[in-house]
């Protein structure tokens, strides 16, 4: 026989050992249930028909026996506190970065704003203004340089004085 057929034979055969980690039991309404993960803690140890052997010693050393003990068993509610309390503190965390973030983008328009309407104003008065041209050397604004400039700041203003 090749190995492959010994390989194959040995797969074949190891596939329905995954069956043998499963749980069987009676659920409330008397319905079988099948599982791979043990029954709720609500569910008594009689009604566990079949479970993992690795898991019948923990399962039992677990469960109360009698019902009083099991009825004043604080029952689970499904989230972790802990991590419940660390998203929290994160989304807090998180809430605050972007009022920081609004309260600072808001701040900036406002400057941006108060510097926009001293341009223009200081642009319209007629004063003889100086500005660098491309090659560095210092230069006065011609009226249609005045305009487009008086234009752009004026665009600064419609968006950022709102």
């Amino acid at each position: 026989m090749k190995i492959t057929q010994w390989l194959t034979c040995l797969i074949v055969c190891a596939f329905p050992l995954s069956g043998f980690a499963q749980w069987q039991w009676i659920d409330q309404d008397g319905h079988k249930v099948y599982s791979d993960r043990a029954p709720p803690a609500e569910i008594a140890q009689k009604n566990i028909l079949r479970q993992p052997a690795s898991a019948a010693r923990l399962v039992a050393s677990a469960r109360p026996e009698d019902p009083a003990s099991a009825a004043s068993a604080p029952r689970a509610s499904g989230k972790d506190p802990g991590l419940e309390a660390k998203k929290k503190q994160a989304d807090d965390e998180e809430t605050a970065k972007r009022k920081t973030a609004t309260n600072k983008l808001a701040q900036d328009r406002a400057q941006n704003c108060e510097r926009a309407r001293n341009s223009l104003t200081v642009l319209k008065s007629g004063i003889r203004m100086k500005a660098p041209n491309a090659s560095g050397d210092v230069e006065y604004l011609s009226d249609a340089s005045r305009a487009t400039e008086i234009a752009r700041v004026q665009a600064i203003v419609g968006s950022d004085c709102n």
